[in-house]
């Protein structure tokens, strides 16, 4: 079972690929980096779920924060570093010093800033390497993901345009059709 944030670090240095995954991406030495979201999230909801099988991702989200270099180009040889290490991974990087502009929103302050501000508390995670030991990341807990609970960050209930994005994209996700124990929480 998974009752804390030291069992979810567990999960995931038990897990090989999991760990390959993180040594890959420390591998480029970016600044302030993270594997998160849907690479945390789905590993958690598996294991409770008892799948035999890993639900596969459709992205490996890396992100990082580098003020001094917001070009996208960067971002986009990042990733491509990370495809010749492993081709079969679909990466994704993202550098969150240049999301805010993207987001509509007022500049980021560091990567765990950007994750508190992802759409669902459930995602709202991340892990990297730091000296050799697997840290994580969990800007609201962890309790919504263990409980199968889908709800918006505090970030996302602030506007009408935000919510509107977050239902759009839960609904899209269908996430219950993966895994049935899944419940969205309707807020008030």
């Amino acid at each position: 079972m998974i009752h804390n944030e030291e069992d979810v670090i567990r999960l995931v240095s038990e897990d090989e690929w999991m760990m390959d995954i993180l040594r890959r991406t420390q591998s480029l030495n970016l600044p302030d980096w993270w594997v998160c979201a849907g690479f945390v999230r789905s590993k958690i909801w598996d294991v409770l779920h008892e799948f035999d099988e890993r639900t596969p991702l459709p992205d490996i989200d890396v992100i990082y924060f580098d003020p001094s270099n917001v070009d996208e180009e960067t971002e986009k040889n990042y990733e491509n570093l990370l495809k010749m290490s492993q081709p079969t991974i679909p990466w994704s990087v993202k550098n969150q010093a240049r999301m805010h502009a993207v987001n509509n929103d007022r500049p980021y302050l560091s990567s765990t800033e950007a994750i508190a501000k992802f759409p669902e508390t459930a995602t709202a995670l991340g892990v990297k390497l730091e000296y050799g030991k697997v840290v994580l990341t969990a800007a609201h807990g962890i309790e919504d993901v263990v409980n199968f609970h889908i709800k918006p960050t505090p970030y996302f209930s602030e506007t009408v345009e935000r919510m509107k994005y977050y239902h759009q994209r839960v609904s899209k996700k269908n996430w219950k059709s993966i895994w049935n124990k899944v419940e969205l929480l309707q807020m008030e």
